[in-house]
């Protein structure tokens, strides 16, 4: 069974699987998680094949995981639109396990108050909790399937600038999920709408839970990826101290991305350190372009023609 290996890879920091491991050839499950490392190495094409088969399944909850995953890869294209379109496929798949079904509808009822830290945020339900109360222990389950397709649904909000939206959206997730995996991507989405209000410092708390939440997790990928948030929301609030931490997050993001040839990640990360790193800037463009060229080439014509249209994505001849 390749499972441990490949939820490793996904969601851990484990090593790439092997050629075989990574085609998903396993259970619905294994094909999931094999589709989620390959989109991190920006083989799209691969991955929205696998994708595509468990959107059909039977399982909702797979079903819905696959959706939203999907949808972020497009999203990473710029295909907010479509991205848009797969999560709210992802929340309807799940939605009657929700109590309230409708993403544009009323708000959910309040949930019971969790004790908080001594720093006043939600802690994150451990493995060990996950076990105990029959959670996945990275969110692979109805609760996580749920707060997936409402983040996504308010970074496709937001992308498209429905900021209030965006927001209210992101609220609802709070509520669904309290997993490290929801909590991360709770900080990135967090943190990006505050970008957008212009909003510079207020983004720095979100994106700091994100990384701090990852990094404790060991997740390679979510740690590198809350890096490059933290290092714009850092750089966004404008203080003089924190330009020096901003480079190295970024630094430390981009030798991660290379090493472990997470190429979804590599080129936004040389994107900003050229907005950090105003001296070199040409080199990491040179680099951004050479990236996507890449991954460009090991996507579907769906994710070829979303990257093409985006004003997002630096397309290399674009």
């Amino acid at each position: 069974m390749h499972e441990p290996a490949l939820r490793a890879a996904a969601f851990g920091s484990g090593p790439l699987p092997g050629p075989a491991v990574a085609r998903g050839s396993g259970r619905p499950r294994e094909r999931l998680l094999a589709a989620v490392v390959l989109g991190a190495q920006g083989r799209y094409a691969a991955a929205a094949t696998l994708l595509d088969s468990l959107r059909r399944g039977r399982d909702p909850v797979t079903a819905s995981l696959a959706a939203s995953t999907l949808a972020s890869h497009r999203r990473q294209l710029g295909g907010h639109r479509r991205a848009r379109a797969l999560d709210g496929e992802a929340f309807a798949k799940v939605a009657h396990l929700a109590t309230k079904p409708d993403p544009d509808g009323p708000e959910p009822e309040a949930a019971t108050p969790r004790p908080r830290t001594a720093a006043g945020r939600e802690p994150v339900a451990s493995s060990a909790e996950a076990a105990a109360t029959g959670r996945d222990p990275d969110g692979l389950d109805a609760p996580g399937a749920l707060a997936d397709a409402l983040l996504g649904l308010a970074a496709d909000n937001l992308a498209l600038g429905r900021l209030t939206a965006a927001r209210r959206l992101a609220e609802r997730a709070a509520a669904a999920d309290h997993g490290w995996r929801a909590t991360v991507r709770r900080g990135w989405v967090g943190a990006e709408i505050e970008l957008a209000a212009g909003q510079g410092a207020a983004a720095v708390p979100h994106a700091r839970v994100a990384f701090e939440t990852a990094r404790a997790r060991g997740a390679r990928r979510h740690t590198v990826k809350s890096g490059i948030v933290l290092a714009v929301a850092l750089s966004a609030a404008g203080d003089p101290d924190h330009r020096k931490i901003s480079d190295e997050l970024v630094g430390n993001a981009m030798a991660t991305a290379e090493e472990c040839e997470l190429l979804s990640l590599s080129w936004p990360a040389a994107l900003v350190a050229a907005d950090l790193r105003p001296g070199h800037a040409e080199e990491y463009r040179f680099r951004v372009a050479q990236v996507l060229h890449a991954v460009l080439r090991s996507a579907d014509p769906c994710g070829r023609r979303v990257a093409g249209e985006s004003p997002w994505v630096p397309v290399p001849g674009g």
